[in-house]
C-alpha cells in the first residue's frame, strides 16, 4: 500500500479520534461560538485558494441570474413574474442579503428542504410509501425541523434514538421504522446520512480502499441497533429495544472471527459485558426503566441506542463536517469533498482550510439556516456560471456550476410559470418526483427516458392543456395582438430574460403560422421553453 495513502488514512483517523476524545472529556459542553463574520471568512479563504492557484474567478452574476438561482436553491422554484420584477427594480445596495434572509424564513424554503432531506435521508420510493411518510408524521417532523430552524445535533439525536416524548416529534421514529428491522440496512443508511461516509464495503473485511474504515466499525454500528425492532402501538409506530441479545461474532474473508463490539469510526468503544458462551440472559422487567408514557415501549437500563446517541453522535467530528459539506453541495453542485457523502481518506477536500472552518463554525451552532445564509451571500456563490475559458477544474469553484433541477424543483417551477403559484401535492409533483430521481448526483447525466418523459409524457401535456384559462400565462399571452410581444412575454416569464433576435424571429414565425389557434400555439412555445436545457438547469 502506498505510504502517502497510509499516512493520509492514519492522519484522518487520528484527527477523528482526537476530536472525539476532546469532546468526550468536555462533559457535554458545546464548542465556543465562532465570532468572526462567516461570509467574510468564506470569502477570504476562497480568495486565498484562488490566489495560490493563480486563478481569476468569473465575474459576478447579474441580478436576474441571482434571483432565479437563489430561489431555486432556497425555495425550490423559479421566481414569479412579480417577484422577479420587484427584485430587479429594487435599488437598495443590500437587496441580495434581504432576499436571502426573506427566503430562509419562508414556507417555500421549509417545503423545499423537507423534500431534499426526505430524499437524502430516506431515498426515493413509491407513492404508497410517500403516503406513509406523511401519514405517520415523518414529513411533518422534517417540516418542523426547517420551520423552527432546530439544531441539527438535536435532530440527529431524536432520529437515531427514535424515542420521542413529545407527540409533535413522533415522526422522527420513521427513519428507523421504514427500514423494517433490517439492521444492516439501518447501519448502511446512518453512516452516510449523518457522518458522510460509506461503510458497506467493510461488511466482509476491512475497507480495501479506505484504511480507517474497519470491519469492526460496520458490525459495531449494526450492533448499536440490532436489539431494536418495530412495534405498532396505540400511539402509532414505535421502535422498541430489547435489554438482552444482539451478541454475535463476524468473520473476515480468511475465516477469523471477532466479537461485534459497540464500536464506530472516530469514537471510543462503548463497554458492555458479554455473556459467556453457554449463558442465556433472561429478558426480565428488572432490566428496564419505566416507559416515559403509557403506550410507549419499555426502555432498557442499558440502551445501545441511547449510548450511540450520547457517546457517538454527540460532538462526533463528522456530524458537523458531513452536514456543511452537504449544504455546500446543495448550493454549489458538488461538495468541498466530492462526492459529498465520502468524507474519507480517499477523497481529499478541494479547500481543506475552508471545510475545517465551516465544520468548526457549524459545530458551534448546528444552525442550518445560518450556514445556508453564509454560503448564499459568499462571493463564490454569486459568480457567473459562464466558465472562464482558461479554467477546467470544477473543484476550484471559480465559476458557478450548473446543475439539473430535482423533480420537485421542476414541477413547482412549471406550475409557477404556467399558473403563477404551485401546490406541493399536485399530481405533476408526483410525476416528476418518480421520473427525475437524482438529488446531488456525482455527475449530471440526462437519461434518454427523462427526455422522453418531457417530450411525450402525458402528465405534463395534460397540465399545460388545463392551464389555458384567462388568468394563466397561456391565456393571457394568447390574447396579445403582437407575436413579438407574445414571444418576449413567454421568454421573460419562463426564463427570466429577453429573447435574442434569432429566438424572436423563430418564435414569431411559429406563432404567425399558427395564428388560427393562438392558445395552442402559445402552449407549444411554452412547452418548448420549460423543457429546454436552460429551464431544466440552475445556472
Amino acid at each position: 500500500m502506498p505510504l502517502v495513502k497510509t499516512l493520509g488514512a492514519l492522519a484522518l483517523c487520528l484527527n477523528l479520534l482526537g476530536c472525539w476524545n476532546h469532546s468526550a472529556h468536555a462533559d457535554e459542553r458545546p464548542p465556543r461560538p465562532v465570532r468572526v463574520d462567516a461570509v467574510a471568512q468564506i470569502d477570504q479563504l476562497m480568495r486565498q485558494q484562488w490566489s495560490k492557484q493563480g486563478i481569476e474567478p468569473a465575474e459576478r452574476c447579474s441580478d436576474a441570474e441571482f434571483v432565479r438561482r437563489l430561489m431555486l436553491d432556497l425555495s425550490g422554484r423559479v421566481p414569479t413574474l412579480p417577484e422577479l420584477e420587484s427584485f430587479l427594480a429594487d435599488e437598495r445596495s443590500d437587496k441580495r442579503q434581504r432576499l436571502v434572509d426573506g427566503l430562509l424564513t419562508g414556507e417555500d424554503y421549509v417545503q423545499h428542504f423537507t423534500d431534499l432531506f426526505d430524499t437524502l435521508l430516506m431515498g426515493r420510493t413509491t407513492d404508497a410509501i410517500y403516503g406513509q411518510r406523511v401519514e405517520y408524521g415523518w414529513r411533518s417532523y422534517l417540516e418542523s425541523v426547517f420551520r423552527e430552524n432546530r439544531r441539527w445535533d438535536q435532530v440527529a439525536a431524536e432520529i437515531l434514538l427514535a424515542r420521542p416524548n413529545d407527540p409533535s416529534k413522533q415522526g422522527a421514529v420513521w427513519f428507523l421504522y421504514e427500514r423494517n428491522d433490517k439492521h444492516q440496512a439501518i447501519a448502511e443508511s446512518i453512516a452516510p446520512a449523518f457522518f458522510g461516509i460509506h461503510i458497506e464495503c467493510a461488511q466482509c473485511h476491512d475497507h480495501m480502499s479506505v484504511d480507517e474504515i474497519k470491519q469492526a466499525h460496520y458490525w459495531g454500528l449494526v450492533a448499536f441497533f440490532n436489539r431494536s425492532s418495530n412495534v405498532k402501538t396505540e400511539l402509532g409506530p414505535q421502535v422498541t429495544e430489547s435489554a438482552v441479545g444482539g451478541f454475535s461474532e463476524f468473520a473476515n474473508l480468511s475465516g477469523a472471527s471477532s466479537p461485534n463490539l459497540l464500536s464506530f469510526l472516530g469514537a471510543v468503544t462503548v463497554d458492555e459485558p458479554r455473556p459467556a458462551a453457554d449463558e442465556k440472559p433472561i429478558d426480565s422487567d428488572e432490566l428496564y426503566v419505566a416507559a416515559a408514557m403509557a403506550g410507549k415501549p419499555r426502555i432498557p437500563k442499558f440502551s445501545r441506542r441511547q449510548h450511540f446517541v450520547d457517546r457517538v453522535t454527540r460532538h462526533h467530528p463528522l456530524l458537523a463536517r458531513a452536514m456543511v459539506n452537504r449544504l455546500w453541495a446543495l448550493l454549489f453542485a458538488r461538495g468541498i469533498v466530492h462526492p459529498y457523502d465520502e468524507l474519507d481518506s480517499m477523497h481529499e477536500a478541494s479547500h481543506p482550510e475552508l471545510l475545517d472552518w465551516l465544520a468548526n463554525d457549524f459545530a458551534a451552532h448546528f444552525d442550518i439556516r445560518r450556514t445556508l445564509r453564509s454560503l448564499a451571500l459568499s462571493e463564490a456563490y454569486q459568480l457567473s456560471s459562464r466558465r472562464p475559458p482558461e479554467l477546467e477544474d470544477p473543484a476550484t469553484f471559480a465559476w458557478y456550476l450548473e446543475r439539473r433541477l430535482t423533480g420537485e424543483q421542476m414541477a413547482r417551477s412549471i406550475q409557477v410559470v404556467a399558473r403563477g403559484s404551485f401546490s406541493n401535492d399536485a399530481e405533476l409533483v408526483r410525476d416528476f418526483r418518480q421520473q427525475l430521481t437524482d438529488v446531488l448526483p456525482d455527475e449530471t447525466v440526462v437519461k434518454v427516458d427523462d427526455a422522453l418523459f418531457l417530450s411525450n409524457g402525458s402528465g405534463l401535456d395534460k397540465f399545460l392543456a388545463d392551464s389555458v384559462a384567462d388568468e394563466y400565462l397561456i391565456g393571457r399571452v394568447s390574447k396579445l395582438n403582437s407575436p413579438t410581444e407574445q414571444c418576449q412575454q413567454l421568454f421573460w416569464v419562463a426564463l427570466g430574460r429577453q429573447a435574442t433576435a434569432d429566438e424572436t424571429d423563430a418564435t414569431t414565425a411559429f406563432l404567425e403560422q399558427r395564428s388560427d389557434d393562438p392558445v395552442l400555439a402559445v402552449r407549444h412555445v411554452l412547452w418548448s421553453l420549460i423543457t429546454s436545457a436552460e429551464f431544466q438547469f440552475n445556472h
